[in-house]
């Protein structure tokens, strides 16, 4: 029974050796199916979850053993909610410690969905206003330019400074114009999409966005990828944005790799929308041959306003994320110092009723 418990279970005794562990706790730890750790340490065991072997270690010194605390596995990016219980003998002597979790990665990413909603109802009312005040402006800046300079069609020192006026000015327009992309919320015209599409338009509009130079860009999409449930433009616009940020970082040399493929179980990292049943998943890997990013950098990377660049508003991956949120998938990052970076984006082949939108 215990063994198909939809929640995790795990047990100890006194010496440290691992007397029980369920099929979900497996799952939830990433433990190879096939290997039995029955006897085994639970230091040795949970050796790459050392977060646990800390909570287990102190199971039998603790004054009150926690209820209802929330741990995240680092390893697997997991979070897990779990109670510790003592087991005890007939002569109420603690003999064993038992650990109940569940997998709550499904929860944790539904409640950062409505923090970033929260945030973005606040950041809108602002935006609005401050649109409103700033766009009105720059196009009167603009208006006059370009009548200053038909005043003075010959002189070329003016010409050049009314030029260098009209493009700052519509630069910080666009970076206008972007924010308020970003505060709106997403409306997907749902269809069925081809990712191979969506990767073709990207690329076009990438390369009409932001110097290529040499930069390879190499697309390794199967011919039997299914469709999926999805907004076409609005995923061009993901690919489009990820890739003008690695001919950004490339810097003209370099390459570009899209690849992609179908899976369908959770070890190999399809969905779980209602936190149990796997769903079809498609993931799709974006990877460039950089310099990588830093570690502060990845910490901050997707939130709204942060950029490394001399100039950009720090929308980009924001908003791409945002897009994958309104796809119901999600979005990973992963980089190595002169490697490069790989943006992992994960996404259902179809909708589910049960994902909180």
């Amino acid at each position: 029974m215990v063994a198909n418990m939809r929640n995790g279970v795990l047990a100890i005794d006194r010496s440290g050796l691992l007397v029980l562990i369920n099929d979900e706790a497996y799952r939830i730890f990433g433990l190879p199916s096939d290997l039995d750790y029955l006897g085994q340490p639970y230091a040795a065991v949970f050796r790459h979850h050392p977060d646990v072997v800390r909570v287990l270690g102190g199971a039998f010194d603790m004054a009150a053993l926690p209820n209802r605390a929330e741990l995240r596995l680092k390893q697997t990016e997991k979070v897990i909610g779990y109670t510790l219980s003592l087991i005890r003998d007939e002569h109420d002597q603690a003999v064993g410690a038992a650990m109940f979790f569940k997998d709550l990665t499904h929860v944790e990413q539904i409640e950062e969905r409505e923090r970033l909603r929260d945030r973005l109802a606040a950041l809108g009312q602002m935006a609005a206003a401050m649109a409103h005040e700033i766009k009105n402006p720059l196009g009167g800046i603009e208006v006059l330019a370009g009548l200053l300079r038909r005043q003075v069609p010959d002189n070329r020192d003016a010409q050049a400074l009314v030029h260098d006026i009209i493009n700052e000015a519509k630069m910080a327009n666009a970076i206008v114009q972007e924010m308020l992309d970003f505060v709106r919320p997403v409306r997907l015209q749902l269809d069925r999409a081809s990712i191979a599409d969506a990767v073709q338009s990207a690329v076009t509009m990438a390369d009409g966005k932001a110097p290529r130079g040499d930069i390879a860009v190499d697309v390794q999409l199967p011919a039997t990828l299914p469709t999926i449930q999805g907004d076409p433009h609005q995923l061009a616009q993901v690919f489009a944005n990820l890739l003008i940020n690695a001919y950004e970082a490339l810097g003209g040399r370099g390459a570009v790799t899209l690849s992609a493929r179908v899976v369908d179980a959770s070890e190999d990292g399809a969905l779980l929308p209602d936190g149990y049943q796997p769903v079809q998943t498609v993931i799709v890997d974006v990877r460039d041959t950089g310099p990588g990013v830093s570690a502060e950098v990845m910490d901050n990377i997707f939130n709204p306003f942060f950029t490394t660049k001399a100039k950009g508003s720090g929308l980009g991956l924001a908003i791409v994320r945002k897009i994958i949120d309104a796809h119901e998938g999600r979005i990973d990052v992963t980089s190595t110092p002169n490697r490069g970076t790989c943006f992992k984006l994960t996404l259902p082949v179809e909708h589910t009723d049960t994902w909180v939108r």
